[in-house]
């Protein structure tokens, strides 16, 4: 079951969503402010710790969370990671053990390369607390007749968040699954309506026929439908 100790930030979450469209989905805005809070912590008081510099020498990180480090403001924390980790990587590519002295040389380097593919401290670390805020949202609606409040006046969640909240729903919820869904996809069905017509308004106006018409809420469909489709990730929080 989810942990009560998410309660607070997903209800901020909500709340901040509901009050400022433009913040878009919920879920979303959970997962950017995980994200810049790992951030601070690697490249500030986690960077030192041993079992931390383990997890990084093992992992490493993704092209993704690579580049926002970069942008950081501690670059050399940055190069004291990347120096311990390579040096521990090139080691662990070298054949060694009992496989090379039968001959099997470069056996090493691709199974320790294949460990860092698809792997990254940043994720696990962001997975770890953004999959149990996913469930303590389930429990939320479950409890609180206000938060089934606050998921009604919601801009939109993205589909990938509302995958991810229905599974959480379906493994949790069991017998009470059909009445949460038929319940949180309200908002979501209603705004992929609405989206749809504007992404069809938006083509229709580069068609000279459609000159007079005005712009109405399309202008900007293309962006919003990206966010939608794709979720609006590794973003600043405001």
């Amino acid at each position: 079951m989810s942990e009560k100790i998410y309660t607070i930030p997903v209800n901020e979450a909500f709340e901040e969503c509901a009050a400022e469209p433009s913040r878009g989905c919920p879920f979303c805005r959970l997962y950017n402010r995980l994200e810049k809070n790992e951030l601070d912590l690697i490249l500030g008081a986690s960077m030192m710790e041993p079992d931390v510099r383990e997890q990084t020498n093992e992992k490493s990180f993704c092209p993704e969370h690579f580049g926002l480090l970069l942008t950081g403001k501690n670059k050399l924390g940055l190069g004291l990671i990347l120096e311990s980790h390579m040096k521990q990587l090139r080691e662990e590519l070298d054949d060694r053990g009992p496989a090379a002295l039968f001959g099997k040389v470069g056996t090493a380097a691709p199974k320790r390369l294949n460990r860092l593919d698809g792997n990254c401290y940043l994720c696990d670390r962001i997975e770890y607390s953004f999959s149990r805020m996913l469930s303590n949202a389930v429990l939320l609606w479950t409890e609180e007749e206000s938060f089934r409040e606050k998921v009604q006046a919601q801009p939109y969640l993205c589909l990938p968040h509302f995958r991810r909240w229905l599974e959480a729903a379906e493994r949790e919820l069991k017998r009470g699954y059909a009445e949460f869904y038929r319940a949180v996809s309200v908002p979501v069905y209603a705004y992929f309506d609405a989206l749809n017509a504007d992404v069809s308004h938006f083509c229709r106006k580069f068609d000279y026929r459609y000159d007079a018409e005005p712009w109405g809420t399309a202008k900007d469909a293309v962006e919003r439908a990206g966010k939608f489709l794709f979720a609006d990730l590794h973003k600043p929080v405001r």
